[in-house]
């Protein structure tokens, strides 16, 4: 279970409306870089809420739901593998971020961001590692970011099924790097990161 306390203490120091925000997918080789930012009623506990990545795939789906029905404001935003490549990882990160925050409904007066670097949006920001374990809205963001991105993969599946994306999502698993040797390289590929295969 997420530790709450980290959105009280901001809320004690006079933020009202506080945004946490997590990416999924900075790691794969093909496919976009997604971010959420999800703004949560104050207190608002979810059952089995945790970081994304320690959840099965079934328990992400379904609490994809609560916390859409739950959140005062939600919003998913994408940066493409051409972004990636042109404007590096980090950066394409930070755009998507960017993004997911300007999509809200509500704007957030603090953000409450996973990690250690702040994508600079223009309100105030406040990295936390780990932070899908220590805030709320971290881990509803944690949990958005990851199934929005897994569903857009398993569509990029159908488109190309040779690459077998619904099995890996675009991860740099044993299969996908068999894969490309015997497909090459597709348009949703990010180049930058296959430079010793594309030479």
């Amino acid at each position: 279970m997420v530790d709450y306390s980290i959105e009280n203490e901001y809320a004690d120091n006079g933020y009202k409306t506080i945004c946490g925000i997590d990416e999924a997918g900075r790691g794969p080789l093909a496919g976009p870089v997604c971010a959420a930012a999800v703004i949560m009623p104050s207190g608002c506990e979810i059952e089995g809420l945790n970081d994304s990545k320690k959840l099965t795939e079934k328990k992400r789906e379904a609490l994809f739901d609560v916390i859409r029905e739950k959140a005062l404001a939600y919003s998913v935003a994408f940066a493409d593998e051409k972004e990636i490549d042109e404007i590096n990882i980090l950066n394409a990160t930070f755009l998507a971020m960017k993004r997911a925050v300007e999509g809200l409904e509500i704007t957030p007066d603090l953000l409450l961001v996973d990690g250690n670097q702040k994508p600079k949006t223009g309100i105030d920001e406040v990295t936390v590692v780990k932070g899908d374990a220590k805030s709320v809205s971290i881990a509803a963001a944690s949990v958005l970011a990851k199934v929005s991105r897994d569903r857009l993969m398993l569509e990029y599946a159908k488109k190309y099924p040779e690459y077998e994306f619904e099995k890996h999502k675009g991860y740099g698993t044993k299969l996908h790097y068999e894969k490309i040797a015997e497909y090459g390289i597709s348009e949703i590929h990010r180049k930058t990161f296959l430079k010793k295969i594309t030479g």
